[in-house]
């Protein structure tokens, strides 16, 4: 082959990959945009009260407060990126029916939540320990779970100084920010771009004063002091099935695994809602139901 057609060739790679870091920086940019609007009552079968309570974050955190049953526990719903409370109410209606009370949070720069920015674990793993305060303080004789997908997921276990809770159920969990741009890097442009990653993650330094190193939950899974179901998607190219079994291993007992088969990144109640609701509901009412002593 000729010097010119390969000239051609290396520029042509060239401008395709500027190409796709200009689409990744703009994307990216939406992606750490704010996603706040109002929410509105919660559903009426849920009984549930709008609350508010502030963050470290700098945010004041809003969400709603469903009663359970005395004695049956509380459990906390983390949402995912740009989501809001929201998308957790089929998990809240469940629960609510089996007893538990629940608490639905908007973490900061989404929902009724102010915020300037999504920092994808960072800022909201303060809202975690401010929500999971707020439960104690009102249901101090609870046990308390938590239900947490996605960047939820990882704000709970990247949470410093979070309060004691008695069960854990972890949803599609990334294992290190790294890992999580490149698997999708990869998903969207091919195996090629997962080159790009270290442009994505400068990004991060220069935009959002993260360092992404900081956000790695793998490395503190293995301390949460609770009972943990961590559920995967086997066909999940966000985070691969490999990189959760990677989470898996690095957990401490007691501990239990449920790989969803046929399951992308995707809503696992709506995907195997009898499964769900015997898997998790199961799990949760083993640690968090106080039994009437014999």
């Amino acid at each position: 082959m000729s010097k010119v057609p390969m000239r051609r060739l290396a520029l042509v790679a060239a401008l395709l990959v500027l190409a796709a870091a200009l689409t990744e920086w703009v994307a990216f940019g939406t992606l750490a945009a704010p996603v706040q609007r109002a929410i509105g009552p919660a559903p009426a079968e849920l009984q549930a009260r709008a609350v508010s309570f502030p963050s470290a974050s700098g945010a004041e955190i809003h969400g709603w407060l469903c009663p359970g049953a005395g004695g049956h526990g509380a459990v906390l719903l983390l949402h995912g990126v740009r989501l809001d409370r929201t998308y957790m109410l089929s998990r809240a209606e469940f629960l609510h029916r089996l007893g538990f009370s629940v608490l639905l949070i908007d973490f900061q720069a989404t929902g009724e939540s102010r915020g300037e920015r999504i920092t994808f674990g960072d800022l909201e793993s303060r809202d975690v320990s401010a929500a999971l305060d707020y439960l104690h303080q009102m249901l101090p004789q609870e046990r308390l779970g938590v239900i947490a997908v996605s960047v939820g997921a990882a704000a709970f276990v990247l949470a410093r100084d979070r309060p004691r809770v008695d069960a854990v159920v972890l949803e599609s969990m990334y294992p290190t920010l790294r890992q999580a741009i490149a698997d999708r890097l990869r998903a969207r442009f091919g195996a090629w771009a997962g080159a790009l990653t270290p442009l994505v993650c400068w990004q991060f330094k220069r935009r959002l004063a993260i360092d992404p190193e900081r956000l790695r939950p793998i490395d503190h899974i293995g301390h949460l002091e609770a009972p943990l179901l961590l559920v995967h998607g086997t066909r999940d190219e966000h985070t691969t099935l490999a990189e959760a079994r990677a989470e898996f291993a690095a957990a401490a007992p007691p501990k239990e695994w449920w790989a969803v088969e046929g399951a992308a990144h995707s809503n696992f109640l709506d995907y195997a809602k009898q499964e769900y609701e015997q898997r998790v509901g199961g799990f949760l009412s083993r640690y968090l139901v106080r039994r009437p002593v014999t």
